[in-house]
């Protein structure tokens, strides 16, 4: 798995590639914004780590640079802890947001998460499992524990599209569009309902759900693990 880290701290990318390299990862660095773009283009990388305060182009650019032609796995490392600074760096198109400082085996759990998105989208399999939950993509139906369960129009639209995006984080503003058609709709507390009752249909404890998680004041995950 190829990993591009473009940071201007120069620390922390030696850090970062020490460690890893050390779980079997090959690390590619770049220091701007524009070489980290012209290093995605040589290299193609399986992941692209990115930094948002960076000279040359800010982390904005560079997601839009790279979204022209690439829908490599981006996830966003920045000390930025606004809520606004992580929904326009995923409403621009990065998968995943984590903020600095933060922990190692967040990292590395977040890029395995990447990482597995990456292959399911090589192998194109139409079939995602999550507990003893099976979401069959090209037949639209959804098992678990092998019995059929029945999913209105709008939940199933809102589970695809997480289904499709395993790992990654997805705001709210994206779901209304893919739901609704419309990033303009109001969520007056749609989104909310509808997650709540996949959770009683598919979470084993719904109050404590496992796989259809939360992201406060962004959006909604899907863990597969």
């Amino acid at each position: 798995m190829r990993v591009l880290i473009a940071d201007d701290d120069p620390q922390l990318v030696r850090a970062l590639r020490i460690t890893l390299s050390a779980h079997g990862y090959e690390v590619i660095t770049a220091s701007d914004g524009a070489a980290a773009v012209a290093a995605a283009a040589q290299t193609h990388p399986d992941i692209v780590m990115l930094d948002l305060g960076m000279p040359r182009l800010d982390g904005a650019e560079v997601i839009h640079a790279l979204r022209g032609w690439s829908s490599v796995p981006i996830l966003v490392v920045s000390g930025r802890t606004g809520s606004a600074d992580k929904v326009d760096a995923l409403d621009a198109g990065a998968d995943d947001y984590v903020t600095k400082p933060f922990q190692i085996d967040e990292l590395l759990a977040r890029l395995r998460a990447l990482g597995r998105r990456t292959s399911a989208d090589a192998g194109s399999s139409p079939t995602v499992r999550f507990g003893d939950v099976e979401v069959d993509l090209a037949a639209s139906q959804v098992l678990r524990g092998g019995i059929a369960v029945h999913l209105t129009p709008t939940e199933w639209r809102m589970l695809e599209f997480l289904a499709r995006n395993p790992g990654a984080l997805v705001t709210r503003q994206t779901l209304l569009k893919e739901i609704w058609g419309s990033e303009q709709v109001a969520d007056r507390g749609y989104l909310r309902l509808y997650m709540s009752q996949l959770r009683k249909k598919l979470e084993v404890d719904p109050r404590e759900p496992r796989h259809l998680l939360t992201e406060s004041g962004m959006g909604y995950r899907l863990v597969i693990d």
